[in-house]
């Protein structure tokens, strides 16, 4: 029995993940009035870049660290529900994206058995929101209503990863307590959103995770090195503040659909923080995944600057209620997302000719 997918078996998973990407980013243009290929996607933005974009590129990640044929299953299912949305078949969308939800928790919960530390019960925790979000999105049809367990997905799973790359740091009881606390906190905020109290305490809990992987996050050291090292601390920190900025503008109002504080709040956090943290990640995680050299370089930061543009440019655009200038922040956004993965893609290549030479 194959226990695992090669490398090269992997990269088709990887494209179902990328045509939801540029699927879903040309679906948020046309929300925002900009003349795009994909208006009939519009309303399917967010169920394309979280539940099957990230839903593939997650659970690929963990397939890969499962070493489990089986565990291939959750990004196909995510990426398939994707091609669902395309063809306009929601209900088929929804039920594939929760299924691979399903077997990314199961994926998750067999680390949290050989390994029962904080961050593997974080990283658990966090597949089980996103699979309840998947579920409440198809059991509704309105992706809204899965929005803040997709909140808590994210911020789960990144302050998990983000514990265990930096576990054998020495860090007080406090410190531990809080992390929890704050876990619990986020879950039972994202679960309690549909009343304003419920979400004005998930927007409480996410500005004080904020402050916790600010302060007790390694990248406090390493924002003084050079190299990649420097970079991932700079794009972990900026994310950090958006977080940030996210848990103050939901603590403040809450999460109204179609207000500009909800729209300020979630691309404050969907695209500030969590792309923020794709991009200090992936020099890391594509050569674990694929098995191709990633090499650093200064074009890296030129995408960075783009996103945190582009995200200013929407928060001001918010504050405004500006729709020009939203839909140049989201252009923006879509612009350095692309800019990054083209600056991948030619360090890869660029990576191959060193490897050969």
């Amino acid at each position: 029995m194959m226990r695992d997918l090669p490398p090269r078996a992997r990269v088709p998973l990887l494209v179902l993940g990328l045509g939801a990407l540029v699927a879903g980013m040309l679906a948020g243009l046309a929300r925002l009035g900009v003349d795009a290929p994909a208006a009939s996607l519009a309303a399917w933005h967010g169920p394309l870049m979280v539940a099957a974009f990230f839903g593939v590129v997650i659970a690929l990640e963990r397939a890969v660290a499962a070493r489990a044929a089986w565990a291939y299953s959750a990004p196909l299912a995510c990426g398939l529900g994707g091609l669902a949305l395309l063809a306009g078949e929601p209900l088929w969308a929804g039920t594939l994206a929760a299924a691979g939800a399903g077997v990314l928790t199961v994926v998750t919960v067999r680390f949290v058995v050989r390994q029962p530390e904080m961050h593997t019960v974080a990283l658990a925790a966090g597949a089980a929101a996103l699979t309840a979000g998947d579920v409440a999105w198809l059991a509704t049809g309105v992706p809204a209503r899965a929005v803040p367990l997709w909140i808590a997905f994210f911020v789960l799973t990144i302050a998990g990863e983000r514990l265990e790359l930096t576990r054998f740091l020495p860090r007080s009881p406090f410190a531990r307590g809080a992390f929890a606390a704050l876990a619990l906190a986020t879950l039972a905020g994202a679960a309690m959103a549909g009343d304003e109290a419920g979400a004005r305490s998930l927007g409480i809990a996410l500005l004080l995770f904020a402050a916790w992987l600010a302060r007790y996050d390694l990248a406090r050291r390493t924002v003084h090195d050079r190299g990649l090292s420097r970079y991932t601390a700079v794009c972990l920190l900026s994310g950090y503040a958006w977080l940030a900025t996210a848990g103050l503008a939901m603590a403040a109002n809450g999460l109204v659909p179609g207000t500009p504080s909800y729209d300020l709040a979630l691309h404050a956090l969907f695209v500030g923080f969590v792309f923020a943290m794709v991009f200090g990640h992936a020099p890391i995680i594509v050569p674990a995944v694929l098995r191709v050299a990633l090499p650093y370089s200064a074009a890296f930061c030129l995408p960075l600057v783009l996103l945190h543009g582009g995200v200013a440019l929407r928060v001001a655009g918010d504050l405004a209620q500006a729709p020009s200038t939203l839909a140049a922040g989201g252009i923006a956004n879509a612009v350095a997302i692309v800019a990054f993965i083209a600056t991948a893609a030619a360090s890869v290549a660029r990576g191959r000719r060193a490897s050969r030479a």
